[in-house]
């Protein structure tokens, strides 16, 4: 209770990093593997189809989650946290997640746009697991639409059937 108390939506970051242990806890509380014997995660998803890439961008560089072993998969080096968003404070932010869906691990689902549909609903469950962890560990914490996709989605070399959805700032409040 006292979580979704304190949950909310900040704008505000100091351009300070979070330590790593936060930064796992944070990524296993959006879609980590909470039930190892299936496979099954902290969101759920439609017909658990699992379609979501978690992108994470730092001062350091571009990862990638996997969440089979719960680490980051380096991409490459730099700061382009600013890339992640048309908003001002993007670049501040402690990280910038950025949510991909694989709509070909969607085969179960026919239509496109039930397919974005759900895709939506997901992620929707990864971005909310986020906001209640931000809350927990007194972090702000915005979930953002505000995001050039088709010059995202060229950066991280996305192929076609994947999609950039919504990007999330999370970090230590100013």
């Amino acid at each position: 209770m006292e979580t979704l108390q304190l949950r909310s939506t900040s704008r505000s970051f100091k351009n300070q990093a979070i330590d790593l242990q936060t930064l796992s806890d944070l990524l296993w509380a959006a879609y980590g593997i909470n039930r190892p014997e299936s496979g099954k995660r902290t969101a759920p998803s439609a017909m658990n189809v699992q379609e979501f890439t978690i992108y994470v961008f730092t001062q350091e560089g571009v990862y990638q989650y996997d969440a089979k072993e719960n680490k980051l998969l380096w991409m490459m080096d730099g700061d382009f946290r600013a890339k992640t968003g048309t908003q001002d404070y993007v670049k501040n932010a402690s990280v910038n997640l950025v949510y991909v869906a694989d709509f070909s691990k969607m085969g179960k689902i026919e239509k496109q746009e039930d397919k974005e549909f759900y895709a939506a609903i997901d992620c929707g469950f990864i971005c909310q697991n986020v906001y209640l962890f931000a809350a927990s560990n007194k972090l702000s914490c915005v979930v953002r639409g505000s995001i050039k996709k088709d010059e995202m989605a060229a950066f991280l070399q996305l192929p076609q059937n994947q999609r950039v959805i919504v990007a999330q700032s999370v970090g230590i409040p100013e």
